[in-house]
């Protein structure tokens, strides 16, 4: 039992396959343009980063020149400070310069040594005058604590004579009733 195909499913099957080649057709177009795009933009890229590049060696030159002539100017500034500075040294020699600064040194070591000296003398009588003053506070504390001590027997005696004399009133009020 055979059956015949109906020629209704053959043309569903074109269709299909018509829709697919049209599906297939649009993305391979789609695909290609963006690959177009995509190579345009790398491009464009690519010329800015070369356009950069050079922007960055150019600066960067023109800061190691400027670098170099401060660098120079600089040392023979300082060359120029250094001979002057020397001309002027060996011209105070030659006065005599030399010695009398020498000399005021010598005084000034000297003024320093007698303030030192002065100095430790003071302390000196600032640590004895400490150890009299501990001295003195030890003492009072002394005389104190024997004051203390004294104190309570004292008063021990004086409470004594005032119960009498409160036992005495006592006698004469029950007397005199």
């Amino acid at each position: 039992m055979a059956r015949k195909k109906s020629s209704k499913s053959n043309g569903v099957a074109a269709t299909l396959s018509h829709a697919a080649d049209s599906v297939k057709d649009t993305a391979a177009s789609v695909g290609s343009s963006i690959a177009s795009t995509a190579e345009g933009a790398m491009a464009s890229v690519k010329q800015a980063a070369a356009k950069a590049g050079k922007a960055v060696s150019k600066t960067a030159t023109q800061v190691k020149k400027a670098a170099s002539k401060r660098v120079t100017k600089a040392k023979k500034s300082l060359a120029s400070a250094s001979a002057a500075a020397k001309k002027e040294a060996a011209a105070l020699k030659r006065k005599g310069a030399g010695k009398k600064a020498a000399a005021k040194k010598a005084v000034k070591k000297a003024g320093r040594k007698a303030t030192a000296k002065k100095a430790s003398a003071k302390k000196a009588v600032r640590k004895v005058a400490k150890k009299a003053t501990a001295k003195k506070a030890a003492a009072k504390k002394a005389v104190r604590k024997a004051v203390r001590k004294a104190a309570p027997r004292k008063a021990t005696k004086k409470a004594a004579p005032r119960k009498a004399a409160k036992k005495k009133t006592a006698r004469k009020a029950a007397k005199k009733k």
